[in-house]
C-alpha cells in the first residue's frame, strides 16, 4: 500500500556518513492487566526502566534464588499512557522525516496478547500509530497534492510523470471499470490454502475471473529493483487523496487478514502485517501550473508500519494442524529477525564480517536496506505484565536489550524539489477572467431582434428575424469561406515550412554525415596515437628500468674499481718497502761473504806462520757437507749429490782433518723472491800450526723459477684481512736460509759459524 506507487527511495552508499551513526530506537510499552487480581512480573521503575521479576512459586536456579532484573529503554510507556502521547514520542518524528524525503520503519514486537496491534491501529474512538501517521500526512501536504495519476506506475517498483491531459484521460478510463465486489461467504478456500504458504499475500488483490470458491490467495515474491532495493512483485499499490480513502484501504486489507482464536488471545493475528506509504514529491513547472516533467527531479520516501504477530510456545496455546503450522512459521520469521540482529551486534561490536542471513525469511530481506543505513529503525516492545507470560516477556526483553545495541548509518540530509510554495493558486488568483473564442465568435454576429408575436398581423417581426438570421448565415458563409481560405492558406504555409524543414534537415544530415566522418577518423587517429603513446610509454619504461640496473652496475663497478686500486697501491707500497729491505739484506750478506771468501784459516794453539800443504788425493777425495740448521728443502728434482761426504751442522776441526774438500750450502731470497741455493766449495789445507785452512774455489747456483711468472709463496692463500694480504704473499726467507760462516785465524775452538736472519715481523 502506498499513497503514490514510486521505486523504493535508494539512496547511494556515498549518501551515507559512515561516522555518524545511530542506534535502533527501542521503546517499551506496558498494557494494562485484563482482571486486576491478576499477578503482575513487570514494574515500570522510571520513565526508561522496567523491573521483572518471577511470579510467586517460580524458581529462577535450582538453589531457589530469587532474582529481579532491570531493563532500559529509550523511553517506557505505562499503562495509563494515551494513544497520542506515544504518537507523538515514536511516530510523529518519523512522519516528519518522510516530508522532509527520509525512510522509515517502525514495527511492533512481543508475544501474543501484548497489545501490539492495538498500538499500531487503535480503536474506533482512540486511533492507534498508522491512522494518526495518515492524518498528519494529509494535513501537511494538502494543499500541494497532484491530481490523481498525474505519477503513472509501472510493474517494477517505478513511476514516471504524466501531463495533465494524460492523467485526465487515465482516470477516465479507471472510472469506466467495473467495481469488483466480493461475494459473503465464499472465502474458505482462500483462506485455508493461507495457512499453508509463507510468502506474501496481497490483501487488496481480486480475482474477477476465478471463482472465488477455489480461490487462493496470491503469493508475492520478492525482487531487487535497478538501485538494489527490495519490494514485492506485483503488490497492488493504491493512490489516496484523503486520510479517510487511506483508512479505508487499510481496513479493506485488514479484513482479508488472518486472526484465530487461541489459547492466548481471542483474535490473535496469524500472519505479519506490512503497511508502506510512498511519498512522491516533484517540482512545479515555472509557470506553477503542472508537476514538471522531468522523472531525475522527483524525491521518493517511504514509511513502513509493521505488525508482527506474537510469539508463542505451542504448549501454552494447544495449537493442532493448521494452527500448529501457522505458529512455526511465525516463530521461525521471528526467530530469523533475532538471529540477523545478533549478527549486526557481532559485526559492529567485535569487527567481523559475518553475512548477515536476511534471505533467510522474506520479512527481514524486504527491510535489509534499512539496517543498511537506509533510514531510521524504531521498534516497540510491547509486553503484558501478567505471572503466565514471564518466560516469555524476559525472552523479549533480552532481544530489545541486544536489538539496543546495533547502529544504523545516518543518511545524509538532501534538498527537496517538492512542495513548493503555491505558485499555482498565486498565479490564479491574480489571473484576469478573459471571454473564451467561442463568445468572442458569437459576440461579431448582429444581434437577433426581439421575437414577441403580440398581433396576429404582424408582419414586422418575422421579416426582421428573417433578415437577422440571412445575415447571419452570410456572415457564416463569409467567415466560412474565409476559414478555408485560411486553412489553405496555412496548409501551404506548413508544406512550404515543410519543404523548408526537409531541404534544411537534408542540409544538416549532410552536414552531420560529414561531421560524424570527421569525428570517426579523428578517432581512429586518436586510437593510433594512443596505442602509439602506450608503445612509448612502455619503452620509456623499459629504458628507464635499463638505466637504472646500469646505473646501479655502474656503482657497483666503481666501488670495485675504488677498492681494487687501494689493495693495489697498498700492495706496491709493501713491494717497495720489501725491495728495499731486501736490497739492503742482499747488500750486507754480500759484504759479509766478501769477507769470508777471502780466506778461511784454522790455527793452532801457538801462533805459527800458515803451512799450507795439499793432501794426496790418490786414496779419492772426501768432502766436508756443512748445511746449516736454517736449510729448507726445496723439493726440486736436481738435488746436489756429494760423495763420501761428512754431513756436519757447525764444521769441526776433527772433520776438517779427515777430508781434504769443504762444501758449504747456503741459501737466500733472490731479486725475484724465489729461494736461491748457493753451493760454496773451497780445498782444505793443513797449516804449519797444525791447524786446518779452508780456500773457497769456485760457487755453484741452485735457482727454481715457475714458469707462470708467478711468485712461489709458502703456504696456500688464505682470505686474510686486506691490512695483512702484503705481507701472506711473500716469502720469508731471508729469515729462514741466510747463513754465513766466518773463521778466525788462531782460534783455538775451531771454525765456527754466525746466523744472521731478521726476525719474523708478527701479524697484529
Amino acid at each position: 500500500l502506498s499513497l503514490s506507487r514510486a521505486r523504493t527511495p535508494r539512496r547511494p552508499r556515498k549518501a551515507t556518513n559512515p561516522t555518524q551513526k545511530d542506534p535502533v530506537g527501542v521503546y517499551c510499552r506496558v498494557r494494562p492487566l485484563s482482571r486486576a487480581e491478576q499477578e503482575c512480573c513487570i514494574e515500570v521503575i522510571n520513565g526508561t526502566t522496567v523491573q521483572i521479576h518471577p511470579p510467586e512459586g517460580y524458581r529462577v536456579f535450582r538453589n531457589g534464588e530469587y532474582r529481579e532484573t532491570q531493563y532500559s529503554f529509550k523511553e517506557v510507556f505505562g499503562t495509563l499512557v494515551p494513544q497520542k502521547e506515544l504518537f507523538d514520542v515514536v511516530a510523529k518524528p518519523l512522519v516528519e522525516d518522510l516530508i522532509r524525503g527520509k525512510n522509515g520503519l517502525l514495527f511492533t514486537y512481543g508475544v501474543t496478547g501484548s497489545g501490539k496491534t492495538h498500538t499500531m491501529t487503535g480503536s474506533p474512538g482512540d486511533g492507534g500509530l498508522l491512522p494518526r501517521c495518515l492524518a498528519m500526512i494529509f494535513n501537511s501536504i494538502g494543499p500541494f497534492q497532484a491530481k490523481r495519476f498525474v505519477f503513472k506506475l509501472d510493474d517494477k517498483n517505478g513511476v514516471d510523470v504524466q501531463s495533465e491531459v494524460e492523467a485526465l484521460l487515465e482516470r477516465q478510463r479507471r472510472e469506466a471499470l467495473p467495481t469488483p465486489k466480493t461475494p459473503a461467504g465464499k472465502e474458505s478456500a482462500w483462506q485455508e490454502a493461507a495457512q499453508r504458504t509463507r510468502l506474501y499475500w496481497d490483501l487488496f488483490g481480486f480475482f474477477p475471473s476465478f471463482p472465488l470458491s477455489q480461490r487462493p490467495p496470491q503469493s508475492k515474491i520478492l525482487r531487487e529493483d535497478q538501485n538494489h532495493n527490495m519490494y514485492v512483485t506485483g503488490c497492488t499499490e493504491v493512490e489516496v487523496k484523503s486520510t479517510e480513502e487511506a483508512f479505508e484501504v487499510f481496513w479493506r486489507g485488514q479484513k482479508k487478514r488472518r486472526i484465530a482464536n487461541t489459547q492466548l488471545n481471542r483474535e490473535s493475528s496469524r500472519s505479519h502485517s506490512v503497511f508502506i506509504i510512498k511519498l512522491a514529491q516533484a517540482p512545479l513547472d515555472a509557470d506553477g501550473d503542472n508537476v514538471l516533467q522531468d522523472k531525475e527531479q522527483i524525491t521518493l520516501s517511504q514509511l513502513s508500519l509493521v505488525d508482527l504477530a506474537g510469539s508463542e510456545r505451542t504448549n501454552r496455546t494447544k495449537a493442532e494442524g493448521n494452527r500448529l503450522r501457522e505458529a512455526g512459521n511465525i516463530n521461525q520469521s521471528l526467530m530469523t529477525l533475532r538471529t540477523c540482529i545478533e549478527v549486526l551486534r557481532e559485526n559492529q561490536l567485535y569487527g567481523t564480517n559475518k553475512m548477515v542471513p536476511y534471505r533467510d525469511s522474506k520479512l527481514t530481506h524486504l527491510f535489509k536496506n534499512y539496517f543498511d543505513g537506509e533510514g531510521k529503525v524504531r521498534m516497540i516492545v510491547c509486553v503484558n505484565p501478567k505471572a503466565e507470560d514471564y518466560e516469555e516477556s524476559l525472552q523479549v526483553m533480552r532481544f530489545a536489550e541486544m536489538t539496543q545495541e546495533v547502529e544504523v548509518a545516518r543518511p545524509l540530509d538532501r534538498p527537496l524539489c517538492g512542495l513548493t510554495p503555491g505558485r499555482r493558486l498565486r498565479n490564479q488568483a491574480f489571473r484576469p477572467e478573459e471571454p473564451s473564442a467561442a463568445e468572442l465568435f458569437f459576440q461579431s454576429f448582429p444581434p437577433l431582434p426581439s421575437c414577441e408575436l403580440l398581433d396576429i398581423n404582424d408582419d414586422q417581426t418575422l421579416s426582421k428575424l428573417i433578415e437577422a438570421l440571412e445575415q447571419r448565415h452570410k456572415m457564416r458563409q463569409m467567415l466560412t469561406e474565409e476559414f478555408a481560405k485560411s486553412v489553405l492558406a496555412f496548409k501551404t504555409m506548413l508544406q512550404e515550412f515543410d519543404s523548408s524543414v526537409a531541404s534544411k534537415e537534408n542540409y544538416i544530415q549532410g552536414k552531420l554525415a560529414e561531421k560524424e566522418k570527421t569525428i570517426t577518423g579523428q578517432k581512429t587517429e586518436l586510437e593510433r596515437l594512443e596505442k602509439k603513446i602506450k608503445t612509448l610509454e612502455y619503452k620509456i619504461e623499459i629504458l628507464e628500468k635499463t638505466a637504472t640496473i646500469y646505473e646501479e652496475d655502474k656503482r657497483n663497478l666503481q666501488q670495485e674499481l675504488e677498492s681494487k686500486s687501494q689493495k693495489l697501491q697498498r700492495q706496491a707500497s709493501d713491494k717497495r718497502r720489501l725491495e728495499a729491505r731486501l736490497q739492503g739484506m742482499v747488500a750486507e750478506t754480500s759484504l759479509k761473504w766478501e769477507k769470508e771468501c777471502a780466506g778461511w784459516v784454522f790455527q793452532p794453539h801457538t801462533p805459527a806462520a800458515p803451512l799450507r800443504a795439499r793432501r794426496s788425493r790418490s786414496a779419492g777425495e772426501r768432502w766436508v757437507d756443512h748445511r746449516p740448521p736454517s736449510h729448507v728443502p726445496t723439493e726440486t728434482l736436481l738435488q746436489p749429490r756429494v760423495p763420501r761426504a761428512i754431513t756436519v751442522d757447525v764444521p769441526s776441526e776433527r772433520a776438517l782433518a779427515r777430508c781434504d774438500r769443504y762444501l758449504l750450502t747456503h741459501q737466500e731470497l733472490a731479486s725475484d723472491g724465489e729461494i736461491q741455493t748457493k753451493l760454496i766449495k773451497g780445498d782444505v789445507f793443513k797449516t804449519r800450526g797444525g791447524g786446518q785452512a779452508v780456500q773457497f774455489t769456485d760457487i755453484e747456483t741452485l735457482k727454481q723459477e715457475s714458469p707462470t711468472g708467478r711468485k712461489r709463496r709458502s703456504s696456500p692463500p688464505d682470505p686474510d684481512p686486506a691490512g695483512d694480504a702484503a705481507d701472506s704473499e711473500w716469502t720469508d726467507v731471508e729469515t729462514r736460509c741466510s747463513v754465513a760462516v766466518e773463521m778466525r785465524a788462531g782460534s783455538a775452538l775451531g771454525p765456527g759459524f754466525q746466523h744472521h736472519a731478521q726476525p719474523k715481523r708478527r701479524k697484529p
